[in-house]
């Protein structure tokens, strides 16, 4: 028990918290960073792109997606050369696969070949649609279900994420979305966002997206997890009869439970969370979720060697007592 308690979680951050610049410290820095960046395919671009930017091109889903995952597995290289190993991973939608590559379940390599063609498959489910995306505060889940049902005389919504108590989010074709929240409005619900994102994320208009992904996945060769990671569509671990390309196929066509996640890093001992950014996102959910759990932030140089010093001293404290 101690072993696993004196581990970290990694959380691996999502589309969205990408900023231009991102990894070009730790590229400079450390040869191993750049070694394992070099290695990847695509590389130079990845580089170009995550370094320079421009911010609108780094903010298309095709490009968004290899260039946080280079950035986390990285980054998770380093951690592991420091002999930082989580006691298990998660990661937020596209984070998934950066916590797939830490458990072992795949190479750095094909971690991003996979992500490049999601994103691929994610672009090509979206075309044409009218869609939003609608960060909802302050409502209760049931509430915003039976918005969505009454939408559906006009089109589809349906719940995407479940972030952290209080805020959800919905999403699919622009009008209905918008009726839902007309409805929410009127019933005492003040602040829902729009969140800036190309396509209908975690909804059923990505099946065709999580067909070409189910394609994709039956010529990969996933390895057996070396860590629990806890899945986004269950909120939970592998259980009997499931398979890491079965809840990735789930996993972009099907709601986000992150809350639920954190809650079961929680239960199984998870004190300390290492979020692996850029940004500070994740920590702010798990905040709202559970204030007892301690969030480290990983998105620069500075904040990396603070966050191995701090586990490292939390290790050898725990291991004298």
């Amino acid at each position: 028990m101690g072993g696993s308690r004196m581990k970290p979680a990694f959380v691996y951050a999502g589309q969205g918290s990408q900023k231009t610049g991102m990894g070009q410290d730790f590229y400079e820095h450390y040869p191993a960073y750049r070694e394992q960046i070099d290695m990847l395919p695509g590389a130079d671009e990845i580089k170009e792109i995550s370094f320079a930017g421009p911010a609108e091109k780094l903010a298309q889903t095709r490009y968004t997606q290899p260039c946080m995952v280079a950035f986390a597995v990285g980054v998770t290289r380093l951690l592991y050369e420091r002999g930082i190993c989580p006691a298990m991973a998660a990661g937020l939608s596209l984070g998934e696969y950066s916590a797939l590559f830490a458990a072992g379940a795949f190479t750095a390599r094909q971690a991003v070949e996979l992500v490049h063609f999601r994103a691929n498959a994610m672009e090509k489910a979206a075309l044409g649609i009218d869609c939003k995306m609608v960060a909802v505060l302050g409502a209760e889940l049931e509430a915003l279900e039976q918005a969505c049902q009454q939408a559906q005389e006009i089109g589809v919504a349906e719940i995407a994420n479940l972030n952290y108590p209080g805020q959800i989010v919905i999403s699919e074709e622009r009008q209905a979305v918008e009726k839902v929240e007309e409805i929410m409005k009127a019933a005492g619900i003040k602040r829902c966002l729009e969140l800036n994102v190309s396509g209908p994320f975690h909804t059923s208009l990505m099946r065709p997206a999580g067909e070409m992904l189910r394609q994709k996945l039956q010529d990969c060769d996933i390895k057996e997890l070396e860590l629990p990671v806890v899945f986004n569509a269950s909120g939970l671990p592998l259980q009997d009869g499931e398979n890491v390309k079965e809840m990735l196929v789930r996993q972009v066509q099907s709601r986000v439970l992150f809350e639920k996640t954190i809650y079961t890093m929680r239960a199984t001992g998870a004190e300390t969370v290492v979020e692996i950014g850029p940004g500070k996102a994740l920590s702010g959910f798990i905040r709202r979720i559970d204030p007892k759990i301690k969030c480290l932030v990983i998105e620069d140089v500075p904040s990396l060697e603070k966050a191995i010093e701090e586990l490292s001293d939390t290790q050898r404290k725990k291991r004298g007592a």
